[in-house]
């Protein structure tokens, strides 16, 4: 069921609400802004396709992307207001939602997540959040988010536009990252190499990320920072 399309009294006792959460951001100039949302959503659609007595809400778009300030269209909020909206999110949802699944899309969001979840924890609420990683992808508008959306949104995606950008690993590039941003290592805005993308892997790539977040559900065991294990 879709939060934004139920009535009030069809929502019964205690549901769990799923959110997913992503971001407004250059992703190159091949892949949409919305990628991150586009993703989270879908990962969160596929868990409610399964566990259809989960209750799917609208995305949150805005995240914390200061990173990608350097390039036009990025719309960061910044890891303090997003903090603060996750806390009265999860405490506005707790009023009638037995727990609140936060699905993320975007790594810049986890410190405001680390905060958030714990405290609403503390508090006495069954929240919890999951990340839509792909186990040995690339960092950002690579081949793995280039396949995933063109598995689930092709028509947003500019094949013909898709370039390599920095292709390092992250750990050699976080010191330039953490002073100037993306814009710093990465002309482009490319972490990785989309070249090769292709829907069939972005299929394979949604189904597995699926699968283990139906497994973390289903188990429910919580890391100290509130991620669900899994």
């Amino acid at each position: 069921m879709s939060l934004a399309g139920a009535r009030s009294p069809e929502l019964g006792d205690r549901p769990t609400l799923v959110v997913p959460l992503g971001s407004v951001e250059q992703h190159g100039p091949h892949l949409p802004l919305g990628t991150d949302t586009t993703v989270a959503a879908a990962a969160a659609a596929g868990l409610v396709d399964r566990r259809p007595d989960l209750l799917r809400g609208p995305p949150l778009a805005y995240g914390a992307s200061g990173e990608h300030e350097g390039f036009p269209g990025t719309v960061s909020i910044g890891t303090q207001a997003l903090t603060t909206v996750l806390v009265e999110l999860g405490r506005s949802a707790g009023r009638w939602a037995g727990r609140l699944l936060v699905v993320n899309g975007h790594g810049g969001n986890l410190e405001a997540l680390r905060a958030a979840v714990p405290l609403l924890r503390q508090e006495g609420r069954d929240v919890a959040w999951f990340p839509c990683g792909v186990p040995g992808g690339d960092a950002h508008a690579g081949r793995t988010e280039t396949s995933l959306l063109l598995h689930v949104e092709p028509a947003a995606v500019r094949t013909h536009l898709a370039e390599p950008g920095e292709t390092a690993p992250i750990a050699e590039l976080l010191p330039r990252l953490r002073s100037g941003g993306v814009a710093a290592v990465s002309p482009n805005g490319v972490l990785g190499d989309p070249t090769g993308a292709s829907a069939g892997e972005g299929e394979q790539f949604l189904t597995g990320l699926v699968d283990r977040l139906v497994a973390a559900v289903d188990g429910w065991d919580l890391g100290p920072d509130g991620r669900l294990r899994g």
